[in-house]
């Protein structure tokens, strides 16, 4: 419960640091929303209070450091301890469960490498895509190229949401904008990542 606390607390004093150490834990062992810190953080930007394009930045980069954390993990202890840590007491108080790494996994079998920038973009996937990236020792520049362009991505439409809701909504009904928001932004970035995605598997079929 200390943790989550703690969480309480940073997301009650947002800045660049409790931004950037949010996302860390957003992206790697107690995944969470992370339309609760990057909007209303821009949102702040959008008063004066911060810079919006550091947000991004701060965002971003804890991102990274997240999603290195699970890949160096999944390297370093291998498939059946992730599977046995996922499946314990500790694991599922940090929101982990057996489906959710499942999901995960088959998603990075379907669509590869490029899962780690797409799968950024899909709720329930984007936190743990980077475990299975991992377990497959995917080559680390693919991983940090993929990982930092769909990170990037995703933190910048938050960040465009919550400055642009400055204006028209008050902060206590920021967050109900949001999810309405992001929801059916996600869906739409997954449509375009898998027509992407098809289009690069047909021009590699006619080329062959």
């Amino acid at each position: 419960m200390e943790s989550f606390s703690f969480i309480q607390w940073a997301l009650e004093h947002l800045n660049y640091w409790t931004v950037m150490l949010l996302m860390t834990i957003e992206s790697s062992f107690i995944p969470f929303p992370s339309e609760i810190v990057v909007p209303p953080a821009a949102y702040l930007a959008a008063a004066g209070e911060l810079n919006v394009y550091l947000v991004v930045l701060s965002a971003t980069a804890g991102a990274l450091i997240g999603a290195l954390l699970n890949y160096g993990l999944s390297i370093w202890i291998g498939r059946a301890i992730v599977y046995k840590f996922v499946n314990s007491r500790l694991g599922h108080a940090c929101l982990l469960n057996e489906q959710k790494m499942i999901k995960a996994e088959s998603y990075f079998v379907k669509y590869g490498n490029l899962s780690t920038l797409v799968g950024r973009l899909v709720p329930g996937i984007r936190q743990l895509i980077s475990i299975p990236a991992g377990l497959a020792k995917m080559p680390m520049g693919p991983f940090l190229l993929y990982t930092t362009i769909g990170a990037t991505l995703w933190n910048s439409i938050l960040a465009v949401i919550g400055y642009s809701l400055h204006k028209v909504v008050p902060k206590d009904q920021l967050m109900e904008k949001v999810h309405e928001y992001t929801s059916q932004i996600s869906w739409i970035l997954l449509g375009l990542g898998v027509l992407v995605f098809g289009y690069i598997i047909w021009k590699m079929i006619r080329k062959k």
